[in-house]
């Protein structure tokens, strides 16, 4: 059995390319979680047809791509804060609250962890339990450790991503209600980072947006690397209705973190209804697809999908994530092992949905390992 010890980000296509002798252009990133249909042709053309957009400063108010995200997220233009993607604004959120203490709804992503590393801010996990399929049901186990943990400290805050990253699972509007009620009466920030929700099937049962004006202890995060299929872009945006939390964001934020392309272009995206419903038409297809088809492959364990990806626990003690990994990539199909996120061991992976033909090459991989190990 393999004794890899990498742990490969979506992103890591030269390492796999210089390790596994596979060029990264026939890589098929089943981790990077984005949009198999690539950019929106209308932002496509835009930037075909303006790249001198280059010799210009962008404005450094951003007023015009502020007015686009208010638009597309139906919010005021005030509450939005654009950034350098949204690890910018994970760091600067973090250093402007500056908390003595957080939680984190995990297993989660580690950007949220070492960003509070950074500035020394003691911090826990809330784990989601396994058993449970990795979905909050009754929020009050969650509000007691809140209280227990953050009540009393300078400026606490709690991290979630919803959906969340790895598990794909969400929480709804009203528990999110419940939680930000919950946190308001203990001067608790809660940052929700909702990277993954435009990919969901019933967007607004899970997007914290409607909750922005009457609590504005709350921060929403989003991007446009994964639905949007521009993580090259580097453009991602904080909303929050607290004008002393934007106006510290922004203070420590430097000028022009946005590049010119995304501040002058990057609204046309927001604007092609056609794209957006053929993502969500591929991906709400797929997802269905693949689980039906996943949940007939005996010796793994499926945790219902909310978002564009699925975390799956090989339960076979003799097969584990990192040779499950070796065996996809051989075959130019890269998964995510992991056994590298808190709460999670060597027999977790994930992968999201691509292109039907692409899928159901990953699909007959795993089935035909499972086979084997059935024999």
């Amino acid at each position: 059995m393999s004794k890899r010890k990498n742990h490969f980000h979506g992103s890591d296509l030269e390492k796999i390319e210089q390790l596994y002798g596979i060029k990264k252009e026939n890589i098929i990133r089943f981790g990077a979680n984005v949009n198999p249909l690539g950019i929106s042709p209308v932002l496509s053309d835009t930037l075909r047809s303006h790249p001198d957009c280059i010799t210009l400063y962008p404005d450094r108010e951003y007023s015009s791509l502020r007015s686009s995200l208010s638009a597309y997220c139906n919010v005021d233009a005030t509450y939005m804060i654009p950034g350098n993607g949204s690890t910018e604004l994970i760091a600067l959120i973090i250093q402007a609250l500056s908390p003595q203490k957080a939680m984190i709804l995990g297993p989660s992503y580690s950007e949220y962890e070492r960003e509070l590393l950074q500035i020394s801010s003691s911090f826990q996990y809330f784990p989601l339990r396994e058993e449970d399929d990795f979905v909050l049901g009754d929020t009050a186990p969650l509000l007691s450790a809140l209280q227990n943990t953050l009540a009393g400290c300078d400026n606490p805050l709690f991290i979630l991503c919803n959906p969340n990253n790895p598990t794909s699972t969400a929480l709804t509007v009203p528990q999110l209600e419940s939680i930000l009620s919950f946190c308001a009466t203990y001067s608790i920030t809660v940052m929700i980072d909702e990277t993954y929700v435009e990919f969901t099937k019933e967007i607004d049962n899970i997007t914290a947006i409607s909750l922005l004006e009457p609590y504005p202890n709350l921060v929403i995060l989003r991007g446009v690397s994964k639905f949007f299929a521009s993580p090259g872009l580097r453009l991602g945006y904080a909303m929050t209705s607290d004008p002393s939390l934007r106006s510290r964001v922004l203070s420590l934020q430097h000028p022009w973190s946005v590049n010119s392309f995304a501040a002058l272009h990057a609204g046309v995206m927001f604007t092609d209804q056609l794209y957006i419903m053929r993502t969500r038409n591929l991906i709400h297809a797929e997802r269905e697809r693949i689980v039906e088809r996943l949940s007939r492959i005996s010796g793994i364990k499926l945790y219902p999908p909310e978002a564009n990806f699925i975390l799956l626990r090989i339960l076979d003690p003799t097969l584990n994530a990192s040779a499950l990994f070796e065996t996809a990539i051989a075959q130019g199909l890269m998964i995510r092992d992991c056994s590298d996120f808190p709460f999670l061991g060597p027999d977790y992976f994930r992968f999201c949905f691509m292109l039907p033909k692409d899928n159901d090459r990953l699909l007959d991989v795993i089935e035909q390992v499972f086979a084997k190990e059935t024999l």
